[in-house]
C-alpha cells in the first residue's frame, strides 16, 4: 500500500507595495546578504515577517540578480578619464625614448618620478580612434605582423 504525500505549494515570502507576492517560491532564499543588497539598492520589496519560510519566487530572484550585476554609474568627470597605466614599470631608457619621440618638453636631468609625471599627463591627453586601433590589432594578431610592415608591390 503506497501513500502519496501531499506537496505543499509555498508562495514567495516577499512583500511588494505592502502586499504579499502571489507567485510560487523557488529554491532561492532571502538571506541576510540578499536583504542587505535589497536595502542598498533601494528595491521596493521586503521580507514578510509573517512568512514561515524565506524562499522567494523566480521573478524577485531575477530582479535581485540584475541589481547585483548593475554597476554604479560613474560621474561624468570620471567617464572621460583614460584607464590608469603603470608607467613606473618601464625602464628609464624607455621613458626617455617616449619623451623624445613625442617631443614632450621637459627640463634636463629629471628624476624617473618627474619623468613619469610629465609622460602620464601627455599620455592621458592622447585621443585614440578605437575602431581603427582594434582593427589593426586584430590584423596584426591574425597575420603575425603589422599592417605598416607591408611593402608595396612593384609594378613591372
Amino acid at each position: 500500500m503506497s501513500t502519496d504525500k501531499e506537496t505543499k505549494i509555498e508562495i514567495c515570502c516577499l512583500l511588494e507595495n505592502s502586499e504579499r507576492c502571489k507567485r510560487v517560491s523557488g529554491n532561492a532564499s532571502f538571506n541576510f546578504r540578499v536583504q542587505k543588497l535589497v536595502e542598498q539598492r533601494k528595491l521596493k520589496f521586503s521580507l514578510d515577517q509573517n512568512a514561515r519560510h524565506r524562499y522567494i519566487c523566480d521573478f524577485h530572484k531575477n530582479i535581485i540578480k540584475k541589481a547585483r550585476n548593475k554597476r554604479k554609474r560613474k560621474d561624468s568627470d570620471e567617464e572621460n578619464e583614460s584607464p590608469e597605466v603603470e608607467l613606473s614599470q618601464l625602464q628609464i631608457a624607455t621613458l626617455r625614448r617616449y619623451k623624445r619621440y613625442y617631443r614632450i618638453p621637459t627640463r634636463p636631468g629629471m628624476s624617473k618620478s618627474q619623468l613619469i609625471e610629465s609622460i602620464s599627463k601627455h599620455f592621458k591627453g592622447i585621443s585614440v580612434p578605437e575602431k581603427e586601433t582594434i582593427t589593426y590589432f586584430i590584423y596584426m594578431v591574425k597575420t603575425q605582423r603589422s599592417k605598416f610592415d607591408q611593402h608595396p608591390i612593384d609594378a613591372a
